[in-house]
C-alpha cells in the first residue's frame, strides 16, 4: 500500500526533480520550500525539462512543517549547512514510524548509526553540531539515497535534468522491510534507474572519494576536473588525499574495490566539468565544506588515521570559504 504522507524537504535541483517525478507518477507528494521557489510552485506548478521536453506538474507546497504533520516518508534534499539551520523546524514532520531519507552530498548525520567498527554510533560534530540534527531527525529512523545524476534550477519552479538518471538505494533487508520496498518501488515508478546496495554507507563513501578532492581543489584553483588531473602536482595531491580516505574507509569497514588510479580514470571520463562546490562559489552560494571535507577529517581523528594531506586541504578550503563569506562552519579541527 502506498504511504499516504510523503514530503520532499527542499525543492532545489534534486529535490524539485524528485518531487516532480513522484507527482507525475501519481503520488500526492508535498513539498517544503521557501522564497521564490515556493511562490513559483504554488502559482505555476513545477516545470520539469528533460530531453528537451517540458512538463508541468502540481504538488502541495508550503514553508510551514506544522501544517503537514507527521509523515510516512520524508526525503531530505537540503544542503548540509541548510539542514543544520532547518533541522529543529522539521520536527513536526517526524513521527515514531517516519522513514527519513537523506538525498544529500557528503557524509550525512546518521552515517555512523550501527556502522563504522570502533566509531559506530558516535555523533559527527561536523554535520550534526551539538546534536541539533539528530534531535529532530532521529538516526534510527534515517536512511539514504546516493544521487548519480545532474540537474539544475533554470529559474524558480523550473527544473532541468541535464544528464544521468541513477539513484542508489539500500537494498531491503528482507520481505519484512516494507517501507524500504515501498521507497524503491516509488522511485522506480517515478522513472529513476534504481540500483540496490547492501551498504548505503559504502556508496556514500565511494561517491565522496572523488568529491572530497575535486570539489575543494576546484574552488582553490578555479579549475575544471580535467585540468586538476592534468597537472602532475595537483594530481599528486588528489591521489594522496584519496589514499588517506582509503585508510579511513578501511577502519570503518569500507573497501572501495578499486585503486585510486581507476577511480580517477572514471573522473576523467566526465571531461571538463565544474564541480558543484565551484559552481556554488562562482554563484556566491554557501559551500558544502563540512559534509564533503570536514566530516572525513573528523572520521580520521575518530579512527586514528593520520591525514596530513586532507588536513591541509581542509585548512585551505575553510580559509577560502571564510574569506569569501561563503562558509561559516568549522566545528572540528
Amino acid at each position: 500500500m502506498m504511504p499516504r504522507n510523503i514530503t520532499i524537504v527542499g525543492a532545489g535541483a534534486v529535490g524539485g526533480l524528485l518531487a516532480g517525478r513522484l507527482a507525475q507518477s501519481g503520488v500526492p507528494v508535498k513539498v517544503l520550500a521557501r522564497g521564490a521557489q515556493l511562490e513559483a510552485i504554488r502559482s505555476r506548478g513545477l516545470t520539469l525539462i528533460e530531453d528537451g521536453e517540458s512538463t508541468i506538474v502540481h504538488a502541495h507546497a508550503t514553508d510551514d512543517p506544522t501544517l503537514l504533520g507527521a509523515q510516512d516518508i520524508v526525503f531530505v534534499c537540503l544542503k548540509g549547512h541548510a539542514l543544520v539551520d532547518a533541522a529543529a523546524s522539521l520536527a513536526p514532520l517526524i513521527g515514531p514510524h517516519t522513514r527519513i531519507v537523506s538525498v544529500m552530498n557528503g557524509v550525512p548525520w546518521w552515517f555512523l548509526h550501527q556502522f563504522g567498527g570502533a566509531c559506530a554510533d558516535r555523533r559527527l560534530e561536523s554535520v550534526d553540531p551539538g546534536g541539533v540534527v539528530s534531535a529532530a531527525l532521529p538516526v534510527a529512523q534515517a536512511d539514504g539515497l546516493v544521487v548519480h545524476l545532474a540537474a539544475s534550477v533554470r529559474e524558480p519552479g523550473v527544473i532541468v535534468r541535464n544528464k544521468g538518471n541513477l539513484l542508489i538505494a539500500r537494498a531491503p533487508h528482507d520481505t519484512g522491510d516494507a517501507v524500504q520496498h515501498e521507497i524503491v518501488r516509488l522511485l522506480q515508478d517515478a522513472r529513476f534507474d534504481v540500483s540496490l546496495a547492501s551498504s548505503i554507507q559504502h556508496e556514500i563513501w565511494a561517491k565522496l572519494w572523488g568529491n572530497m578532492t575535486m570539489n575543494p581543489i576546484s574552488v582553490l584553483t578555479g579549475s575544471t576536473a580535467d585540468v586538476i588531473l592534468d597537472d602532475p602536482l595537483t594530481a599528486r595531491l588528489v591521489a594522496e588525499v584519496m589514499r588517506e580516505a582509503q585508510a579511513i574507509g578501511a577502519k570503518l569497514g569500507l573497501d572501495m574495490g578499486m585503486s585510486v588510479e581507476q577511480r580517477n580514470a572514471q573522473t576523467r571520463q566526465l571531461g571538463a566539468f565544474k564541480t558543484s562546490m565551484l559552481q556554488d562559489a562562482e554563484a556566491g552560494r554557501p559551500m558544502e565544506i563540512d559534509g564533503i571535507v570536514s566530516a572525513p577529517y573528523e572520521l580520521a581523528r575518530m579512527s586514528g588515521v593520520p591525514t596530513p594531506y586532507l588536513d591541509m586541504l581542509l585548512g585551505l578550503i575553510r580559509l577560502k570559504g571564510r574569506s569569501t563569506r561563503l562558509y561559516a562552519g568549522g566545528a572540528v579541527g
